[in-house]
């Protein structure tokens, strides 16, 4: 991999809730993602909106198991905010190896690893080696764990995600609208943990949290009849 000097586009994350926003849109360390169910792609969708435009790739690692049950993703249907650089391995302590490795990278935007399950080389000591190489280097790092416990972790922000429905489309009611999900930071070395509605913004490339709104709210015409999921 070339390594190329550059700087990253910066991004404002913004809200409703006062005094109360996560503050890991702009970490340059290490955060994990465990989706609501092993299969939901909303967790990814997740990640992806948290990483700024940029010329720079994002390295996205991926173990055998995580591909054959939850998918790889379609890359043409992520758009051109940045190249990706896909990595299919076998074992899960070849995704660390080469996140840690992608790490060590100045010309990358951010590295993403999928993980399923609770396997022995993911321990306190692998997530540590990353969140510090992760924070050395500058650079954000992603670690999306499908079918896993939440078990003793160095990351600095843990997060729970699932798919919400898409905000209704401003112009067409029939079309999805932004992508939405529901988002708890249940652990964090910097923020208040809480729970919110978490949107993508793409005219302003940033994720937007807001208090979550009562399911009945969400039925009477807040994208939860005729939208499609986020994610």
């Amino acid at each position: 991999m070339t390594c190329i000097s550059s700087s990253i586009v910066a991004r404002s994350v913004s809200g409703a809730v006062s005094g109360a926003l996560p503050a890991t849109g702009l970490a340059k360390t290490l955060s994990e993602v465990f989706p609501a169910t092993a299969v939901d792609a909303g967790a990814a969708g997740f990640v992806l909106a948290r990483i700024p435009r940029s010329s720079l790739p994002v390295l996205w690692v991926q173990d055998r198991l995580s591909g054959k049950e939850a998918g790889r993703p379609y890359l043409p249907g992520l758009g051109a905010r940045w190249p990706i650089l896909r990595v299919d391995v076998t074992r899960p302590a070849d995704v660390l190896l080469a996140m840690e490795d992608g790490l060590r990278c100045k010309g990358l935007a951010a590295v993403i690893g999928e993980i399923w399950g609770d396997p022995p080389a993911l321990s306190f000591t692998a997530t540590k080696r990353l969140a510090l190489r992760a924070e050395a280097g500058g650079i954000a790092c992603w670690l999306i764990r499908r079918a896993a416990s939440p078990d003793l972790s160095a990351a600095r922000d843990r997060w729970r995600i699932a798919s919400l429905p898409s905000a209704p489309h401003p112009h067409d009611p029939a079309s999805p609208g932004a992508p939405r999900w529901q988002a708890e930071l249940f652990r964090s070395r910097q923020s208040r943990p809480g729970t919110w509605v978490a949107s993508y913004d793409r005219a302003a490339d940033r994720v937007d949290f807001s208090a979550p709104a009562p399911d009945r709210t969400l039925a009477e015409g807040d994208g939860a009849s005729g939208q499609r999921a986020a994610g």
